[in-house]
């Protein structure tokens, strides 16, 4: 199958399109060959009816008059009839290979390796074997195909992630199921692609693909609970802590290792560790954790995550609690 030029890195720089999976790969080859395909096409035409306007032009003879129309012509006819059905003929086939080719069938017995259930306006991500849930930020080991099921909590969302494969709507009530790949290691940044409400646009997730060494440790770290707090108990964590299991706060987030079990928002255990919050609307960072916390309702309108109107020092205090929840 043909591979465009533009698939390929040029001069030090990242193309267009940059498949790292064999699912991608598929897609982006198809789409290659169809966008030259329509080019030779496009210039076909076009240098068609150039050459018919300068050949049946008026007066090219001189005499000034109109050419003489011609009525049918069979093998012209016969001609711009078969092309297109064998163009269509050749597409079909090969969306039928790329079908395959991006989207592999999954045994119905087999349990996903990965299930992540989308919400407004964030991904929930479990680990059914190792017992994790994390949020936003999904990871996969390099060179292993992952079984990925696709829920919904409210509406229709769609989980694409452009260069590792294709993209799923995930509707409420339905399992869906994809495989998730990726040939080497890095983050791969992906998005919901079905409009789902106000925060649709930032509502993105982060792919991580690591070396299986490198994924296990991580999947070993993050299947633990929430670490003890040491120290007084009037210090600022500890401090936090109880506000966090008086507050609102526990009504919607869960700790695990703590009496904090709630489903409503994102699993919080291990939130420190993250590289982003709000899915994806802040870098991870204190300063921005405390504005997360503050105002919720400016930084990203909307969502449900509420303000509670807390001081500063029970900001300070709250924060301190979820920085050592790595």
């Amino acid at each position: 199958m043909i591979r465009a030029w533009f698939l390929q890195p040029r001069f030090g720089l990242m193309p267009i399109f940059h498949p790292i999976s064999q699912q991608a790969h598929a897609i982006s080859e198809l789409f290659a060959f169809v966008l030259v395909l329509s080019a030779v096409v496009f210039a076909g035409i076009v240098g068609a009816l150039i050459y018919i306007m300068w050949r049946f032009r008026r007066g090219r003879d001189g005499s000034g008059a109109e050419p003489r129309p011609v009525f049918g012509h069979s093998r012209i006819e016969i001609l711009w009839t078969a092309i297109p059905i064998g163009i269509v003929g050749v597409l079909f086939v090969l969306t039928l290979v790329a079908m395959r080719a991006s989207d592999p069938d999954a045994p119905a017995d087999r349990a996903p390796d990965i299930t992540v259930v989308g919400h407004q306006w964030w991904w929930e991500i479990r680990y059914p074997a190792a017992g994790v849930v994390t949020a936003n930020d999904l990871h996969i080991p390099v060179g292993r195909k992952q079984l990925v099921e696709l829920q919904s909590a409210d509406v229709i969302h769609d989980f694409w992630v452009p260069r590792l494969g294709r993209k799923l709507d995930m509707v409420p009530g339905r399992h869906a199921r994809l495989w998730l790949a990726a040939d080497s290691a890095g983050t791969y940044f992906g998005a919901c692609a079905e409009y789902c409400g106000n925060e649709h646009a930032w509502m993105q997730i982060r792919v991580t693909a690591e070396s299986p060494a490198t994924f296990a440790s991580w999947l070993a770290a993050q299947a633990r609970p929430a670490p003890a707090l040491g120290g007084p108990s009037d210090s600022g964590p500890a401090l936090g802590a109880q506000l966090f299991s008086r507050l609102t706060c526990v009504n919607c987030h869960a700790v695990r290792g703590t009496s904090d079990t709630a489903t409503v928002g994102p699993d919080l255990t291990h939130v420190a560790s993250r590289p982003s919050l709000a899915a994806g609307r802040l870098v991870n960072t204190p300063e921005n954790l405390r504005r997360w916390m503050a105002e919720p309702d400016l930084i990203k309108p909307g969502s449900y995550m509420p303000n509670l109107h807390l001081s500063d020092q029970d900001l300070d205090h709250i924060v301190a609690y979820l920085l050592t929840l790595r």
